[in-house]
């Protein structure tokens, strides 16, 4: 617990708006990724093919929408970032090994990666000091 006190306090002294910017930006895309998701399902059951014969086929559909909804809104206010993200992280290491299981698409594995690269920064960063999660921790 003392670790993760220490990192919010490193965070909180070492916030920038750029940063909170990238956190934001970084909700609003799975965000709309959830959204674009559910309109187009047949998109993810197409990207899900490598692995629809395992038996978390089924389940990761259902499973990649809506934590793609609900991550990115609470991502982008800042709100149980920490958490929002790692409910993020087994998606994205999927996004990346699909790409290397079925065909090989170099802008979805940019676009993974990078994504998958900030979410691991914001696991460890946390919301920063403009975020819903310091509103609410100062309020008390």
């Amino acid at each position: 617990m003392e670790t993760i006190k220490t990192l919010n306090k490193w965070a909180n002294a070492h916030t920038y708006y750029p940063l909170d910017l990238v956190r934001i930006a970084l909700g609003v895309f799975l965000f709309i990724k959830g959204i674009n998701f559910m309109a187009n399902s047949q998109v993810l059951v197409d990207l899900i093919t490598p692995i629809q014969n395992w038996a978390g086929g089924m389940l990761a559909i259902h499973y990649v929408a809506p934590a793609h909804l609900i991550g990115g809104a609470l991502i982008a206010f800042g709100l149980l970032t920490r958490w929002a993200i790692a409910a993020q992280l087994p998606i994205l290491i999927g996004a990346v090994l699909i790409n290397f299981m079925g065909e090989m698409d170099t802008v979805n594995l940019i676009i993974a990666s990078i994504t998958l690269l900030a979410c691991v920064f914001f696991l460890f960063y946390g919301s920063g000091k403009h975020s819903c999660d310091y509103y609410f921790k100062m309020q008390q």
